[in-house]
Protein backbone atom coordinates (compact mmCIF):
# COMPACT_ATOMS: atom_id res chain seq x y z
CA UNK A 1 0.00 0.00 0.00
CA UNK A 2 2.92 2.18 0.95
CA UNK A 3 4.36 1.87 -2.33
CA UNK A 4 1.26 2.61 -4.21
CA UNK A 5 0.60 5.55 -2.10
CA UNK A 6 4.04 6.61 -3.37
CA UNK A 7 3.64 6.07 -6.82
CA UNK A 8 0.71 7.93 -6.86
CA UNK A 9 2.32 10.69 -5.10
CA UNK A 10 5.07 10.63 -7.49
CA UNK A 11 2.36 10.57 -10.36
CA UNK A 12 0.59 13.41 -8.94
CA UNK A 13 3.55 15.82 -8.55
CA UNK A 14 4.53 14.63 -11.90
CA UNK A 15 0.93 15.73 -13.13
CA UNK A 16 0.56 18.75 -11.44
CA UNK A 17 4.35 19.48 -12.62
CA UNK A 18 2.92 19.08 -16.00
CA UNK A 19 -0.40 21.78 -15.41
CA UNK A 20 2.13 24.43 -14.15
CA UNK A 21 4.70 24.29 -16.94
CA UNK A 22 1.41 24.10 -19.50
CA UNK A 23 1.22 27.86 -18.56
CA UNK A 24 5.47 28.22 -17.65
CA UNK A 25 6.63 28.83 -21.33
CA UNK A 26 9.98 29.15 -20.34
CA UNK A 27 10.41 26.62 -17.63
CA UNK A 28 8.25 24.64 -20.85
CA UNK A 29 10.93 25.54 -23.49
CA UNK A 30 14.30 24.86 -21.19
CA UNK A 31 12.69 21.50 -20.09
CA UNK A 32 12.29 20.55 -23.71
CA UNK A 33 14.91 22.82 -25.71
CA UNK A 34 11.69 23.42 -28.22
CA UNK A 35 9.92 26.43 -29.04
CA UNK A 36 7.02 25.70 -31.31
CA UNK A 37 6.16 29.08 -33.70
CA UNK A 38 2.59 29.59 -35.06
CA UNK A 39 2.69 30.57 -38.57
CA UNK A 40 0.73 31.62 -41.56
CA UNK A 41 1.01 30.52 -45.12
CA UNK A 42 -0.29 33.88 -47.09
CA UNK A 43 -0.38 36.29 -44.11
CA UNK A 44 1.24 38.69 -46.45
CA UNK A 45 4.34 40.61 -45.33
CA UNK A 46 3.63 39.67 -41.55
CA UNK A 47 3.54 36.06 -41.96
CA UNK A 48 4.16 33.86 -44.84
CA UNK A 49 5.31 30.44 -46.65
CA UNK A 50 8.48 30.32 -48.58
CA UNK A 51 7.99 26.79 -49.13
CA UNK A 52 10.04 23.41 -48.14
CA UNK A 53 8.77 24.02 -44.39
CA UNK A 54 10.57 27.60 -44.51
CA UNK A 55 8.94 30.45 -43.31
CA UNK A 56 9.11 34.29 -43.07
CA UNK A 57 7.60 37.81 -42.87
CA UNK A 58 7.92 41.01 -40.46
CA UNK A 59 6.06 38.70 -37.15
CA UNK A 60 8.41 36.09 -37.78
CA UNK A 61 11.40 38.38 -37.63
CA UNK A 62 9.73 40.01 -34.40
CA UNK A 63 9.29 36.51 -33.08
CA UNK A 64 12.40 35.33 -33.58
CA UNK A 65 13.95 38.79 -31.45
CA UNK A 66 11.75 37.18 -28.94
CA UNK A 67 13.14 33.93 -29.46
CA UNK A 68 16.32 34.97 -28.72
CA UNK A 69 15.40 37.03 -24.64
CA UNK A 70 13.74 33.27 -24.69
CA UNK A 71 16.97 31.35 -24.91
CA UNK A 72 18.62 33.71 -22.63
CA UNK A 73 16.02 33.20 -19.97
CA UNK A 74 15.87 29.16 -20.79
CA UNK A 75 19.85 29.38 -20.43
CA UNK A 76 20.20 26.67 -23.81
CA UNK A 77 19.86 26.85 -27.08
CA UNK A 78 15.79 26.55 -28.23
CA UNK A 79 15.35 24.33 -31.91
CA UNK A 80 12.58 26.62 -33.31
CA UNK A 81 9.57 24.24 -34.89
CA UNK A 82 7.38 26.12 -37.47
CA UNK A 83 3.35 24.80 -37.07
CA UNK A 84 1.11 26.59 -39.82
CA UNK A 85 -2.00 27.96 -38.38
CA UNK A 86 -4.97 28.88 -39.52
CA UNK A 87 -7.66 31.70 -38.92
CA UNK A 88 -9.72 28.63 -36.83
CA UNK A 89 -7.43 26.58 -34.75
CA UNK A 90 -4.55 29.54 -34.04
CA UNK A 91 -6.25 30.26 -30.85
CA UNK A 92 -6.98 26.66 -29.36
CA UNK A 93 -3.18 25.55 -30.47
CA UNK A 94 -1.66 28.50 -28.33
CA UNK A 95 -4.53 27.62 -25.35
CA UNK A 96 -3.91 23.78 -25.37
CA UNK A 97 -0.10 24.33 -25.59
CA UNK A 98 0.97 23.20 -29.28
CA UNK A 99 2.29 27.21 -30.22
CA UNK A 100 4.28 28.69 -27.58
CA UNK A 101 4.03 31.89 -29.49
CA UNK A 102 1.68 32.90 -32.52
CA UNK A 103 3.28 34.85 -35.36
CA UNK A 104 0.82 35.66 -37.95
CA UNK A 105 -1.76 38.60 -38.27
CA UNK A 106 -4.06 38.33 -35.15
CA UNK A 107 -5.87 41.00 -33.79
CA UNK A 108 -6.37 41.61 -30.20
CA UNK A 109 -9.87 42.64 -28.96
CA UNK A 110 -11.32 41.88 -25.85
CA UNK A 111 -13.06 38.31 -26.83
CA UNK A 112 -9.98 36.93 -27.72
CA UNK A 113 -8.46 38.50 -24.78
CA UNK A 114 -10.86 36.37 -22.34
CA UNK A 115 -8.59 33.52 -23.74
CA UNK A 116 -5.34 34.22 -24.76
CA UNK A 117 -2.29 36.98 -24.15
CA UNK A 118 -1.09 39.72 -26.36
CA UNK A 119 2.24 41.60 -26.53
CA UNK A 120 2.34 45.10 -27.61
CA UNK A 121 0.59 46.31 -30.27
CA UNK A 122 3.03 45.96 -33.75
CA UNK A 123 1.12 46.45 -36.54
CA UNK A 124 -2.54 48.74 -36.43
CA UNK A 125 -4.67 47.58 -39.35
CA UNK A 126 -6.73 48.93 -41.50
CA UNK A 127 -9.67 46.64 -42.84
CA UNK A 128 -10.45 47.61 -46.57
CA UNK A 129 -11.41 45.94 -49.71
CA UNK A 130 -9.74 44.25 -52.03
CA UNK A 131 -11.80 44.40 -56.07
CA UNK A 132 -10.09 44.46 -59.54
CA UNK A 133 -9.43 46.91 -60.85
CA UNK A 134 -11.60 47.07 -63.81
CA UNK A 135 -14.81 46.30 -61.63
CA UNK A 136 -15.71 49.60 -60.99
CA UNK A 137 -16.15 49.39 -57.37
CA UNK A 138 -14.76 52.00 -55.26
CA UNK A 139 -16.74 51.70 -52.74
CA UNK A 140 -18.79 49.81 -50.44
CA UNK A 141 -22.14 50.47 -51.76
CA UNK A 142 -21.25 49.01 -54.99
CA UNK A 143 -21.20 45.20 -53.20
CA UNK A 144 -24.94 44.97 -53.39
CA UNK A 145 -25.81 41.84 -54.90
CA UNK A 146 -22.11 40.97 -55.33
CA UNK A 147 -20.43 37.94 -53.83
CA UNK A 148 -18.05 38.90 -51.16
CA UNK A 149 -14.58 36.97 -50.31
CA UNK A 150 -13.25 36.56 -46.35
CA UNK A 151 -11.58 33.95 -45.01
CA UNK A 152 -13.27 31.62 -42.15
CA UNK A 153 -12.48 32.35 -38.81
CA UNK A 154 -11.93 36.28 -39.15
CA UNK A 155 -13.97 39.09 -38.02
CA UNK A 156 -13.90 41.41 -41.52
CA UNK A 157 -16.89 40.35 -43.04
CA UNK A 158 -18.86 40.78 -39.77
CA UNK A 159 -17.10 44.55 -39.53
CA UNK A 160 -18.34 45.44 -43.13
CA UNK A 161 -21.89 44.13 -42.63
CA UNK A 162 -21.47 46.51 -38.87
CA UNK A 163 -20.45 49.51 -40.94
CA UNK A 164 -22.92 52.09 -41.14
CA UNK A 165 -22.52 52.65 -44.82
CA UNK A 166 -23.54 48.81 -45.63
CA UNK A 167 -27.11 49.36 -44.25
CA UNK A 168 -29.19 48.02 -46.81
CA UNK A 169 -26.23 46.70 -48.97
CA UNK A 170 -26.93 43.11 -49.74
CA UNK A 171 -24.27 41.30 -50.63
CA UNK A 172 -23.05 36.97 -50.16
CA UNK A 173 -20.62 35.51 -48.22
CA UNK A 174 -18.06 33.24 -50.16
CA UNK A 175 -14.70 31.73 -48.02
CA UNK A 176 -11.40 31.05 -48.50
CA UNK A 177 -10.28 28.55 -45.94
CA UNK A 178 -7.18 30.75 -45.43
CA UNK A 179 -6.10 34.43 -46.59
CA UNK A 180 -4.20 33.05 -50.56
CA UNK A 181 -7.61 30.57 -50.52
CA UNK A 182 -9.71 33.83 -50.34
CA UNK A 183 -7.62 35.59 -53.04
CA UNK A 184 -7.93 33.08 -55.29
CA UNK A 185 -11.65 33.83 -55.10
CA UNK A 186 -11.26 37.17 -56.56
CA UNK A 187 -8.63 36.33 -58.70
CA UNK A 188 -11.00 33.56 -60.69
CA UNK A 189 -13.80 35.64 -60.42
CA UNK A 190 -15.60 33.56 -57.57
CA UNK A 191 -15.57 36.50 -55.82
CA UNK A 192 -16.44 40.18 -56.79
CA UNK A 193 -14.60 41.68 -53.54
CA UNK A 194 -12.35 40.19 -51.03
CA UNK A 195 -12.97 42.10 -47.43
CA UNK A 196 -9.51 41.90 -44.90
CA UNK A 197 -6.76 43.54 -43.55
CA UNK A 198 -5.03 46.12 -46.10
CA UNK A 199 -1.29 44.63 -45.25
CA UNK A 200 -3.04 41.13 -46.23
CA UNK A 201 -4.61 42.59 -49.32
CA UNK A 202 -1.40 44.46 -50.73
CA UNK A 203 0.71 41.57 -50.02
CA UNK A 204 -1.07 38.99 -51.62
CA UNK A 205 -2.34 41.83 -54.55
CA UNK A 206 2.24 42.09 -54.81
CA UNK A 207 2.46 38.40 -55.35
CA UNK A 208 -0.58 37.75 -57.68
CA UNK A 209 0.18 36.78 -61.24
CA UNK A 210 -0.52 40.43 -62.78
CA UNK A 211 -0.45 42.91 -59.62
CA UNK A 212 -1.99 45.67 -61.81
CA UNK A 213 -5.10 43.98 -62.35
CA UNK A 214 -6.26 44.57 -58.81
CA UNK A 215 -6.86 47.81 -56.34
CA UNK A 216 -7.78 48.15 -52.62
CA UNK A 217 -10.38 50.53 -52.76
CA UNK A 218 -13.46 51.95 -50.16
CA UNK A 219 -13.47 53.42 -46.58
CA UNK A 220 -11.53 52.04 -43.69
CA UNK A 221 -13.84 49.52 -41.95
CA UNK A 222 -11.97 49.56 -39.04
CA UNK A 223 -8.97 49.94 -37.31
CA UNK A 224 -7.40 47.29 -35.61
CA UNK A 225 -4.59 46.56 -33.22
CA UNK A 226 -2.26 43.55 -34.67
CA UNK A 227 0.55 41.39 -32.06
CA UNK A 228 1.81 38.57 -31.31
CA UNK A 229 -0.20 36.10 -29.82
CA UNK A 230 0.95 33.96 -26.53
CA UNK A 231 -0.73 31.89 -23.74
CA UNK A 232 -2.89 33.49 -21.41
CA UNK A 233 -1.49 33.71 -17.31
CA UNK A 234 2.18 33.33 -17.80
CA UNK A 235 3.14 36.49 -16.10
CA UNK A 236 7.22 35.66 -16.90
CA UNK A 237 7.05 35.06 -20.74
CA UNK A 238 4.40 37.90 -20.85
CA UNK A 239 7.17 40.25 -19.37
CA UNK A 240 9.68 38.84 -21.04
CA UNK A 241 7.85 39.54 -24.56
CA UNK A 242 6.78 42.91 -23.73
CA UNK A 243 10.46 44.08 -23.11
CA UNK A 244 11.71 42.36 -25.94
CA UNK A 245 9.29 44.26 -28.19
CA UNK A 246 10.12 47.90 -25.99
CA UNK A 247 13.63 47.57 -26.53
CA UNK A 248 13.24 46.72 -30.43
CA UNK A 249 10.69 49.96 -30.64
CA UNK A 250 13.53 52.01 -28.99
CA UNK A 251 16.86 50.58 -30.33
CA UNK A 252 14.66 51.48 -33.97
CA UNK A 253 14.77 47.97 -35.17
CA UNK A 254 11.34 47.60 -35.42
CA UNK A 255 11.41 50.67 -38.13
CA UNK A 256 14.78 48.89 -39.70
CA UNK A 257 11.84 45.42 -40.33
CA UNK A 258 8.89 48.31 -41.51
CA UNK A 259 11.40 48.90 -44.30
CA UNK A 260 12.51 46.32 -44.83
CA UNK A 261 9.20 44.14 -45.24
CA UNK A 262 6.67 46.70 -46.28
CA UNK A 263 8.72 49.21 -48.24
CA UNK A 264 11.40 47.31 -50.19
CA UNK A 265 11.54 44.37 -52.18
CA UNK A 266 10.78 41.06 -50.49
CA UNK A 267 10.77 37.28 -51.51
CA UNK A 268 10.37 35.07 -52.92
CA UNK A 269 9.31 37.55 -56.22
CA UNK A 270 10.83 40.31 -55.03
CA UNK A 271 7.93 42.70 -55.14
CA UNK A 272 7.08 45.56 -52.97
CA UNK A 273 3.95 45.62 -50.65
CA UNK A 274 4.39 49.79 -50.51
CA UNK A 275 2.64 50.05 -47.42
CA UNK A 276 3.72 53.34 -45.77
CA UNK A 277 3.99 53.76 -41.79
CA UNK A 278 0.25 54.68 -40.71
CA UNK A 279 0.02 57.45 -37.84
CA UNK A 280 -1.77 54.83 -35.73
CA UNK A 281 1.14 52.50 -35.67
CA UNK A 282 3.67 55.02 -34.86
CA UNK A 283 1.30 56.41 -31.83
CA UNK A 284 1.00 52.60 -30.80
CA UNK A 285 5.04 52.24 -30.69
CA UNK A 286 4.97 55.99 -29.05
CA UNK A 287 3.30 53.85 -26.45
CA UNK A 288 3.29 50.28 -26.88
CA UNK A 289 0.53 48.34 -24.56
CA UNK A 290 -1.59 45.45 -25.47
CA UNK A 291 -5.18 47.33 -25.58
CA UNK A 292 -7.82 45.60 -27.59
CA UNK A 293 -9.48 46.92 -30.25
CA UNK A 294 -12.65 47.99 -28.82
CA UNK A 295 -10.26 50.87 -26.98
CA UNK A 296 -9.26 51.83 -30.63
CA UNK A 297 -13.18 52.13 -31.76
CA UNK A 298 -13.97 54.52 -28.72
CA UNK A 299 -11.48 57.28 -30.07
Amino acid sequence: MKLKLAALSIALLATGGAFAQANDTIAKVKASGVVTMGVRDSSGALSYTLGDGKYTGYHVEICNGVIAALEKAAGRKLEVKYQPVTSQNRIPLVQNGTVDIECGSTTNNATRQKDVAFLPTTFVEEVRIAVKANSGITAIAQLNGKNVATTTGTTSVQTLRKNERATGVDFKEVFGKDHSDSFLLLESGRADAFVMDGSILAGNIATAKNPADFRIVGEVLSVEPIAIMIRKDDPAFKKLGDDTIKAMIKNGDLDKLWTKWFLNPIPPKNTRVGLALSESTKAAWANPNDKPMEDYAKK
